[in-house]
């Protein structure tokens, strides 16, 4: 039985409980019970519950009251009140504080069954429209372009990875190659398109945060575990149960981290930072790293036993400049889609000419960076076919240098060369390999950060 949602029942008298609780536990609903309101909104919190079932009339405190302090924070659950009274004073005053309805006691159970289950039905097309636009906007970035050889291998390793339902999958590649979109497509396959929505698909940069913040944001924490831990936070791992979680660049996570996260790979559970209760997780575990996993384990930056425990099953995508059968389609695919978007129909394609310098371009961002290339294109020029003069100069200019500086030296043409354009053009293509992270820009360019920002206003960048 597909389990419908989550309820925390709250009523000051056991009997109801008891009856209730039973009754939507046969009809698939995970529920906590409770007759107290000592310290309930944290435990409406913790639990974190697709309804609240809650009486008006309880001890201490009133059903009102704890209404007005859910409300009064960030608890998004749909809130059902539960009354002896039925006039149409108390139902106003609830429904004014958030509630989307009121049972009148006595009640039976099949009237309780079928507003839950409306509750929800709505909750799920609310998800489900929110999804499809999602997935309607991004269509095109979830789609596994190409005919090379390469691109097809890697389909085929796809299709029977998602078909077995491996728990583990490890993607390597460089910068732009499209980890994110295999990830996703991986995802999407397992799930099913129909019911994918239902699967939820969550991505963390494991570059981007610091390793504390990153703990917290992947396993939650509870109710002051640290200084600003004001309430108990649900993490990434949890919000991914009966999905995938994706570890972006998980090649710089932190020695420490890669332990904690060895040990859930290994057992299926997490364990919140401060708590002590170990939380079962059901979920696709999809890493990325665009760095070489292998060198960093016989470096020590990477654990050996993670690495081993990841790339049971690995993928990598290959960089553009090895599969350029792909590019006329990956270009044609990005100009199609684009002109679509500007409404700039009248754009047919490239001319041979300018495809012939497309393919034989290096491409050093790989796919993201022919398809920003395609973008530019489309919204800068008022034409039915692109020419070479439409290419922007420095894409030519970096497949020069790309071959001369094979023996590690830069040869300078023997009609000279803008020195000043040269910088910019490194400046750009630096940016575009580090995905627009400008730290990781003024490494690649082996400058220090400030360098960068002065050399970026320099240009205009």
């Amino acid at each position: 039985m597909r389990r419908k949602g989550k309820v925390f029942l709250l009523d000051d008298d056991g009997l109801i409980v008891s009856v209730l609780s039973r009754a939507l536990k046969k009809e698939g609903y995970e529920v906590y019970e409770e007759t107290e309101t000592d310290d309930v909104i944290n435990k409406i919190e913790s639990y974190n519950p697709d309804l609240l079932l809650l009486d008006i009339s309880m001890p201490g405190r009133d059903g009102i009251e704890i209404l007005q302090d859910i409300r009064g924070m960030e608890i998004k659950t749909q809130v059902v009140m539960l009354t002896a009274d039925d006039t149409a004073e108390t139902a106003v005053k609830a429904m004014k504080l958030g509630a989307v309805d009121y049972l009148t006691k006595p009640f039976n159970t099949d009237e309780v069954k079928i507003v839950l289950s409306n509750i929800i039905e709505k909750e799920n097309l609310k998800k489900e429209v929110k999804y499809l636009r999602k997935a309607y906007s991004e269509v095109f970035d979830r789609e596994l372009v190409g005919e090379s050889r390469a691109i097809k291998e890697l389909k085929e390793k796809i299709e029977k990875i998602a078909q077995a339902r491996v728990s583990t999958v490890l993607l390597t590649g460089e910068s732009g190659t499209g980890k994110e979109i295999v990830a996703r497509h991986i995802h999407r396959l397992m799930f099913g398109t129909e019911d994918s929505w239902r699967s939820p698909f969550v991505s963390v940069n494991c570059a981007a945060m610091p390793e504390t913040l990153l703990e917290s944001e992947l396993f939650g924490h509870e109710k002051g575990s640290f200084t600003d831990a004001k309430s108990d936070k649900v993490g990434l791992f949890e919000d991914a149960k009966g999905g995938s979680i994706l570890l972006d660049e998980i090649g710089d996570m932190k020695p420490d981290l890669q332990t904690k996260l060895l040990r859930v790979l290994e057992e299926r559970t997490i364990r919140r930072v401060g708590g002590k209760s170990e939380i079962p997780i059901d979920v696709t575990v999809l890493a990325t790293s665009n760095r070489n996993l292998s060198q960093a384990v016989e470096k020590g930056d990477f654990r050996r036993d993670l690495f081993f425990r990841l790339s049971a099953f690995y993928l990598h995508i290959a960089p553009l400049r090895e599969r350029k059968d792909d590019i006329p389609l990956l270009a044609q695919y990005f100009l199609s889609h684009f002109a679509t978007k500007y409404k700039k129909t009248g754009i047919r394609g490239f001319s041979p000419e300018a495809e012939e310098i497309l393919v034989n371009s290096a491409w050093p961002g790989n796919v993201r960076e022919l398809k920003n290339l395609v973008e530019r294109v489309v919204v800068l020029e008022n034409v039915e076919e692109i020419l070479p003069e439409h290419i922007p100069s420095w894409i030519s200019r970096s497949t020069m240098m790309a071959e001369q500086s094979s023996n590690g030296r830069f040869v300078l043409p023997e009609t000279g060369i803008s020195l000043e354009e040269l910088e910019k053009d490194l400046i750009l293509q630096a940016l575009e390999k580090a995905d627009h992270n400008k730290t990781q820009a003024a490494k690649l360019l082996n400058i220090s950060y400030d360098s960068l920002r002065y050399q970026l206003k320099k240009f205009g960048i």
